[in-house]
């Protein structure tokens, strides 16, 4: 759902409504009618979001829900929110039907020859399963070749990752809190 996604990155960048409302040009009581779903955002709207919380617009375009009953609780396989493009050299798929939880769920795809150049340092604890091909994850300065079946957990430690491997490394992530 756009609202609870919103105000759940929102929260994980520690950006109170005030300030995200100063940013986007907006009243602090349209952001609050847009958290609690009372008000839709603009497609210009969402870019300046995006901007803001450092995401890809595609978040914000829900998955189809043909079931309601399913609704926050079930992503079906053909109904992923797809983040990333091929031309980064990672795809990632929102594996959690939304970022109202206290974790993500990601199935992270890495090209060969992909990598992340500079350490990334985030308030997170993250843990990850490679389903297949080589994966390698640099975790507070030492670097891991991970195979699969191999996973890893860490907290709040800078890490980059490579794909040095011939065929693409699919990686399941879980990040908490949610940081997409």
């Amino acid at each position: 759902m756009l609202a609870a996604d919103i105000r759940a990155l929102r929260k994980a960048r520690g950006l109170t409504l005030a300030e995200t409302a100063t940013r986007l040009g907006r009243s602090i009581g349209w952001l609050s009618q847009v958290e609690r779903g009372i008000s839709a955002p603009s497609i210009e709207d969402m870019r300046r979001f995006a901007e803001l919380l450092d995401v890809p617009i595609s978040l914000f375009f829900a998955h189809d829900v043909p079931n309601e009953a399913e609704r926050g609780v079930v992503v079906r396989a053909g109904r992923r929110r797809s983040l990333g493009t091929s031309e980064s050299g990672l795809v990632e798929e929102l594996l959690s039907p939304d970022l109202g939880g206290s974790f993500e769920l990601l199935r992270s795809v890495f090209a060969p020859g992909a990598e992340l150049g500079k350490p990334a340092l985030r308030e997170t604890e993250e843990a990850g399963y490679v389903v297949s091909g080589r994966f390698d994850l640099e975790v507070d300065g030492i670097w891991h070749n991970l195979g699969v079946g191999d996973s890893f957990r860490f907290k709040a430690k800078p890490f980059r990752w490579r794909n040095s491997g011939a065929e693409p490394a699919v990686v399941i992530w879980a990040v908490s809190p949610p940081v997409y």
